[in-house]
């Protein structure tokens, strides 16, 4: 499947806690939150239940 890139503005505080996890977890910025995105889309579904996707014709 192909990545799409994203545009995302965070204030200068949250940008520096993201770097220095990032670098805690030995990831690049963008893999750190694109893990956080993938957890994120876990805990909400373990809440609402599975997200169901129509096929992209």
């Amino acid at each position: 499947m192909p990545k799409i890139a994203l545009q995302v503005r965070l204030d200068e505080n949250t940008h520096q806690k993201l770097k220095k996890i990032s670098e805690n977890e030995l990831r690049s910025l963008n893999a750190q939150l694109e893990y956080f995105v993938i957890q994120g889309i876990k805990s909400y579904e373990s809440s609402h239940g599975d997200i169901t996707l129509s096929d992209p014709e």
